[in-house]
C-alpha cells in the first residue's frame, strides 16, 4: 500500500471513555438506591468533516465544545493531532487552552498500528507506537486512551482480516496486555471500543478481557459499531467508504449488555433523528435501561455524531449538519437522564 493511500485509510479509521465506575460502597450508598446519572462528553469525531477539510483544527476543539454546546469534557481523536502528539510545545498550548476554559481532557481515541498483528515483531512495534499517546494523554490530564483490537485497514478496504478469532485473541492478550502494563505505570486506563473486524464481536471482546488481570483494562461500548462485515467500496475515497453497506452485524442491545461488566465509558453514536428527535437506529431509552440495569453509574457518556461527515463528505443531505446533530444527541441524553435518573 502506498503512503498516500495508507494515510487516507488511517484518517478514515479515526472514528470514543476512561473513567471506571464510581464505587458507592465507601459512601454507604447501595447501587440499587443510587440515582442513575452520568456526565456528557463530546467526541472530536463529531466534527470530522470540518477537521478533514481544514475548516477546523484540533486546537479549536476545546473552545467549540464549551462555547457552542456547553460541554466541558473532551474526547480527542489521534489523527487530528497531525503527528504533533510528541511535540511538547503543541501539547503545552493545547493544555493551556483547556485550562483557561475550565475543560476536562478525558481520553484520546488512538487509531494506531495493529495491536493484534499476528507477526510478533509487528505487534511489538505497534505496542511501542502507542506509548507516546499514553504519555500525551497523561500530560493533558486524561484518564484513558481508547485503542482498537483488530485490523482497521482490512475492515475499511473490505478485505478479510488475517487470522482466526482464536489466533487474534492470543495476539490481543499479548499486545494489549503489554500496553496495559505501560499505561498502568502512568495511572491511565486503556479501553477498547467495538470498532473494526473481530472487535465488533462482543463475545470475542469479553473473552479477551477475561484473560487479562490488569485493573486498567476496560471496554467502550459504541452503539453504532457492531457491523462485522461491510460491502467492498467501489472507490477508495471517503464517499466510496461511506457508501458501503453492512452485510453482517451483531445485535447491538445484546452486545452492549455483554460488554457492560467491563465498561469504563459509553459512546453514544448517532447519525440521524426522526421528527420527535429520537434516533431511528438506536432506541436510547431501551439502550440506557440495559446500561442502568448493569449497575453502571456516574461515568461518562460521549456524544459521537457521524451524520455530519456523511452529509458534508458523502453527499447525504438528509443528515443534519455537525452542530445540529451534536445538539440533538445531547438532547437525547438529557431525555434519558430525565426518564431514567
Amino acid at each position: 500500500m502506498n503512503n498516500s493511500r495508507r494515510h487516507f485509510l488511517g484518517r478514515l479509521g479515526l472514528a470514543t471513555a476512561g473513567l471506571g465506575l464510581v464505587s458507592l460502597d465507601s459512601f454507604g450508598v447501595s447501587p440499587a438506591a443510587a440515582k442513575f446519572n452520568f456526565d456528557i462528553s463530546l467526541a472530536e469525531f463529531s466534527f470530522a468533516s470540518e477537521l478533514f477539510s481544514g475548516k477546523m483544527t484540533n486546537m479549536d476543539f476545546p473552545a467549540r465544545a464549551k462555547n457552542e454546546f456547553d460541554i466541558t469534557i473532551l474526547e480527542y481523536v489521534s489523527g487530528f493531532f497531525n503527528n504533533k502528539h510528541k511535540d511538547q510545545a503543541y501539547l503545552n498550548e493545547l493544555k493551556k487552552r483547556c485550562d483557561d476554559l475550565g475543560m476536562k481532557n478525558h481520553l484520546i481515541m488512538v487509531d494506531g498500528e495493529n495491536l493484534t498483528a499476528l507477526d510478533n515483531a509487528a505487534r511489538a512495534k505497534a505496542v511501542e507506537a502507542h506509548y507516546p499517546w499514553v504519555d500525551a494523554a497523561k500530560f493533558l490530564g486524561c484518564s484513558a486512551i481508547r485503542v482498537n483490537l483488530g485490523d482497521a485497514m482490512a475492515m475499511l478496504s473490505g478485505k478479510k482480516e488475517e487470522g482466526t478469532p482464536a489466533q487474534l485473541a492470543t495476539a490481543a492478550v499479548d499486545g494489549y496486555g503489554k500496553l496495559l502494563e505501560y499505561a498502568g505505570k502512568a495511572g491511565l486506563n486503556v479501553i477498547v471500543e467495538n470498532h473494526f473486524g473481530v472487535s465488533t464481536d462482543p463475545d470475542w471482546l469479553v473473552g479477551v478481557m477475561k484473560q487479562l488481570k490488569a485493573t486498567n483494562k476496560g471496554l467502550l461500548p459504541d452503539f453504532g459499531n457492531f457491523c462485522a462485515e461491510r460491502s467492498k467500496p467501489e472507490t477508495m475515497d471517503i464517499k466510496g467508504i461511506m457508501a458501503t453497506k453492512c452485510v453482517k452485524e451483531h445485535e447491538k442491545y445484546e452486545g452492549v449488555k455483554k460488554m457492560m461488566p467491563y465498561a469504563k465509558g459509553i459512546s453514544a453514536k448517532t447519525h440521524q433523528f426522526d421528527a420527535n428527535g429520537n434516533d431511528p437506529e438506536t432506541d436510547f431509552i431501551k439502550m440506557f435501561k440495559i446500561i442502568k440495569d448493569s449497575g453502571w453509574n456516574n461515568g461518562i457518556v460521549g456524544i459521537e455524531y457521524e451524520g455530519g461527515l456523511m452529509r458534508e463528505m458523502g453527499g447525504d443531505m438528509t443528515k443534519p449538519a455537525n452542530d445540529e446533530g451534536i445538539r440533538q444527541t445531547k438532547a437525547l441524553l438529557e431525555k434519558v437522564l430525565e426518564e431514567l435518573g
